[in-house]
């Protein structure tokens, strides 16, 4: 029968969600241990050194601040006096091989008229309707699904049926996301630009479901950039939740989730301590579970992730260098002559690609600060398949990097890095820093029209057991972590154990 809520919770894993969920329970009053195995939270949210200061090794993208407002606001604290932020002036700096640019910016009257200077006054009516077509269905769903610890297609169809007329042509349900954009924009390079945000939640923009159209209005709200970097946020969130009483275990590493009678238990390290629980957190990818990795006990916990199921990885360079010939803003897209060609190579030949997109933050770029002159931090990112069980070789990596060295230098960008192989992390290490993942950074990759309710929910099968992160609901990135995190610890205040 149901006894008495959860007073001792363990999080699993010091990621953005894990640590949002520490702080969430343990500003209600639960006793909240959390473990984390690295020496320093902030799971993905990660730092590596180079010549010039550490550098944003994962996102380093922050939108939905009123998501961290609202994290903050409930434990009676404010955003702005632990976290500097920064609101991006240019959203984005987009390139292609005939030399043409494009920047997007923070007002939409300024990237309305960016659009119509680039590609005509038609142009800047297709944006006009495409902003409007994501706020529209970002709205709609935000609630039922994002704010939701467990949607289902019923459930979201009733919530949504008041406004079903204008909501079905927008969400286009049989059409992909590239379909969907390229029949907005009849100038394909402005469909480059709005299809790549499928890729934000590791997908194809030819394979995932064209309601990811929403994305675009997260964006288009406001793009902040972290004082001292992403991991700072994370930092802030720790400290926040120590303070109101969480202890967090760094270099502490799981061993396995215990269970008795059906329910959690607790969990042992791997020095064979035993820590009691009512509930546990797990902040680590859903894949960790079903693979054995956290003990037998848990294998039924949450689904299996197939090959052909996983997201995006990625080749990931952070490197100080020297940047010249091209005038590099923070964010910068430097897009493939062929897009099709790209996402056939990563999930269907599972090769690198041939011709790639390639995104760079020069994270020392920021508005009202000058660029340094000499080195600077920079990050490169190069999508690729998960195929984290297969180290490259060095000829591999060497090939690679002149490729995508080569390439860049062809757009007119010439990057002087000392050394850059020393700097790179592949799905390998991508797949040996994150356990289960085989390298895919994303969790499940969100293709097809059910993809958003096939992902793991809030709630597993296990009772007591409670799933927060980039690999579950409600999905990946900083402020989709933070909500997960969120939505865990107020299953835990509301359910109650069994006994």
């Amino acid at each position: 029968m149901p006894g008495p809520f959860a007073e001792r919770v363990v999080v699993v894993g010091g990621g953005v969600a894990g640590l949002s969920a520490a702080l969430a329970l343990a500003a209600a009053g639960r006793q909240v241990t959390l473990c984390e195995a690295a020496a320093e939270v902030g799971g993905k949210a990660r730092r590596l050194p180079s010549a010039a200061g550490p550098v944003d090794a994962g996102p380093t993208v922050l939108t939905m601040r009123p998501v961290f407002e609202e994290l903050f606001d409930a434990v009676g604290e404010s955003l702005d006096a632990h976290v500097r932020m920064i609101r991006a002036e240019v959203l984005a700096r987009h390139a292609w091989d005939d030399g043409s640019r494009l920047d997007l910016f923070a007002e939409a009257e300024r990237s309305e008229a960016a659009v119509a200077d680039f590609a005509g006054p038609r142009a800047a009516a297709e944006f006009r309707a495409f902003t409007a077509r994501a706020r529209l269905l970002f709205e709609a769903f935000e609630a039922p699904v994002m704010n939701n610890p467990r949607p289902t297609p019923l459930g979201v169809a009733g919530a949504v049926a008041g406004d079903a007329l204008r909501l079905l042509p927008a969400m286009a349900p049989f059409s992909s996301m590239w379909r969907a954009v390229s029949a907005q924009f009849a100038d394909k390079r402005l469909a480059q630009i709005f299809a790549r945000y499928t890729t934000y939640v590791g997908g194809s923009p030819f394979l995932s479901p064209a309601i990811m159209v929403l994305i675009w209005r997260a964006e288009a709200a406001g793009v902040w950039y972290v004082d001292g970097g992403m991991a700072a946020l994370a930092l802030a969130i720790a400290d926040l939740a120590t303070a109101r009483g969480a202890t967090i275990r760094r270099t502490t590493l799981v061993r396995e989730i215990r269970v008795r009678a059906g329910r959690v238990i607790g969990v042992t390290l791997t020095d064979g301590e035993h820590v009691p629980a009512d509930a546990v957190v797990f902040n680590g990818d859903p894949s960790a579970l079903s693979g054995g990795l956290l003990g037998r006990a848990v294998l039924g916990a949450a689904p299996t992730l197939r090959l052909a199921q996983r997201s995006l990885s990625a080749w990931v360079w952070t490197f100080a260098g020297r940047p010249d010939g091209f005038a590099l803003d923070h964010h910068n897209v430097f897009f493939s002559s062929d897009y099709r060609a790209e996402f056939d190579d990563i999930f269907r030949a599972r090769r690198l690609p041939r011709e790639p997109t390639l995104y760079i933050c020069a994270q020392d770029r920021l508005p009202a600060r000058t660029p340094p002159d000499g080195l600077e931090r920079l990050m490169m990112i190069m999508n690729a398949p998960a195929t984290g069980d297969v180290a490259p070789s060095p000829e591999e990596i060497e090939k690679c990097q002149r490729r995508v060295f080569d390439r860049l230098t062809r757009m007119g960008l010439t990057l002087t890095p000392p050394d850059p192989a020393e700097a790179l992390t592949t799905p390998a290490e991508f797949a040996r820093l994150f356990p289960g993942t085989m390298g895919a950074i994303y969790g499940a990759a969100p293709h097809g029209t059910m993809a958003t309710f096939r992902r793991p929910m809030t709630r597993t099968r296990l009772p007591g057991l409670y799933l927060a992160g980039g690999g579950a609901h409600p999905g990946p990135g900083v402020a989709m972590s933070c909500l997960s995190g969120r939505l865990a610890a107020a299953a835990i205040i509301s359910d109650r154990v069994s006994t």
